[in-house]
């Protein structure tokens, strides 16, 4: 039967819901049963349909929790795809494993690492338990190094402190793929802490 967990990853711009649409449509084409699922959270999107960077589209069920998943699924669905799966809570780990176990194909997208180049959220878990990873790398959008890993979060264009709330939803202007060498993190709350400590030892 193939892969039953298969998971797309990388940062921002790097083709992630580029790859899972081509996915679907090949099994459009095979003539499997499709369900497509998005996060309500993610509001790029101007209605009920995944879309990529260049354009490609499909039809998408948007859902709150992971829980909401399994309402959302039909018997004779053959083949699940979940986009932007990092935004999903907890429970889609085992959301993701019931749907295995009931023989459905499982097709996900999702960012690796948050804005500050942690694990985002149950990723860890999602990767561990997959069949099939691919871990893609964008184009840098600071030195147009082809080995782009991390989401660069720009705000009024500068990088966002560290402090930053975790999910900010966005596009071209708000995130942008970095590679290691270009990719920035200021901590203002550790500078200012320093500074102060330096102010102490020099007044002492």
């Amino acid at each position: 039967m193939g892969y039953h967990f298969e998971i797309i990853t990388g940062p921002m711009s790097c083709g992630k819901t580029e790859e899972l649409l081509r996915r679907v449509k090949r099994c459009i084409i095979a003539q499997k049963k499709v369900k497509v699922i998005s996060p309500e959270m993610d509001t790029r999107a101007k209605g009920d349909y995944i879309e990529s960077r260049n354009g490609l589209w499909l039809d998408a069920i948007t859902v709150k929790t992971a829980r909401e998943i399994l309402n959302k699924i039909s018997p004779e669905d053959e083949v699940i795809a979940i986009d932007e799966i990092q935004f999903f809570d907890n429970d889609i780990v085992s959301v993701v494993k019931k749907l295995v176990e009931h023989g459905k194909r499982v097709i996900a997208s999702g960012l690796d690492l948050d804005f500050k180049g942690e694990p985002f959220g149950s990723m860890p878990e999602l990767l561990c338990f997959a069949d099939k990873v691919d871990k893609l790398t964008a184009v840098c959008m600071k030195c147009g190094s082809d080995h782009a890993t991390r989401t660069q979060r720009l705000i009024n264009g500068f990088p966002a402190d560290k402090s930053s709330p975790l999910i900010m939803i966005g596009g071209d202007e708000t995130y942008e793929a970095r590679c290691l060498d270009c990719y920035e993190l200021p901590d203002r709350e550790a500078d200012n802490k320093k500074k102060s400590f330096r102010l102490l030892n020099f007044t002492k």
